[in-house]
């Protein structure tokens, strides 16, 4: 294969225009079109002279942009809304450049979110395989024993299957209110993993917060606030992706 030919779903991430799985799905459904010819083989290589149309939309190669986000709650990691309510990017209207949530935080928990238009690295950090820790604060409501804490850190019984081994750390407990506030690690990414694990023995969680993906944080950061990776965090995330996968 020609060096300078890609797959055509990596060509769409790149642009921008959407994620990379979403892109195959695209595809498959004839949606996207190589030099006006509907294509709907994964498999199809594209030249950079090659015009590429996704839906009607002619897509450009775009400057890559990372952003790291303090989501707050009761907002959707979403790019839109059927019900209209706020979605992540309505943060970042002014950008001109289309971005897309990395991985996804529940509507009720807050915290460490990233963006961008650059689809191979949203498979970094997406895919189970890389690894990356995840770091979450979650206040639940009764009181964590400590047999608990240590099934947790061996892993658990879901009902998709047994989770990796996760840190945690009690943080507080208060008797009188019955509460605990917990500190759990995880390098895992399924739907409600966090909260489903407190479920599973019995714990309802309150209050929901992820405080850092791999070595990035929130500091200095309030809800809704934003900023752009450097670019040695983006190669930092990048080794740290191609370090767990070895």
């Amino acid at each position: 294969m020609n060096k300078e030919q890609e797959r055509l779903q990596k060509r769409i991430a790149n642009s921008g225009y959407t994620s990379r799985r979403k892109a195959e799905t695209l595809i498959a459904e004839g949606k996207v079109k190589v030099n006006g010819q509907t294509v709907t083989e994964l498999g199809t290589k594209v030249r950079p002279s090659d015009t590429v149309e996704v839906e009607g939309v002619k897509i450009e190669q775009e400057d890559k942009i990372y952003i790291l986000f303090y989501k707050p709650s009761q907002v959707i990691t979403s790019v839109s809304d059927d019900k209209g309510r706020t979605v992540v990017t309505d943060y970042f209207k002014q950008l001109e450049t289309r971005i897309y949530p990395v991985g996804r935080l529940d509507y009720d928990t807050s915290g460490l979110l990233l963006l961008t238009n650059d689809g191979d690295f949203t498979n970094l950090m997406t895919h189970p395989r890389y690894k990356i820790q995840k770091k979450y604060v979650a206040k639940l409501k009764g009181y964590l024993m400590r047999e608990e804490v240590k099934s947790l850190e061996r892993g658990i019984q879901l009902e998709d299957g047994m989770t990796q081994p996760a840190a945690v750390k009690i943080k507080s407990q208060d008797k009188e209110k019955n509460t605990t506030l917990v500190e759990i690690t995880i390098s895992e990414g399924r739907n409600r993993q966090v909260r489903r694990m407190f479920e599973h023995f019995g714990y309802q969680v309150s209050k929901l917060q992820r405080i850092e993906f791999g070595p990035l944080n929130l500091k200095g950061l309030n809800a809704g606030d934003g900023r752009v990776l450097t670019p040695h965090e983006v190669k930092i995330m990048r080794q740290l992706a191609e370090h767990g996968n070895k």
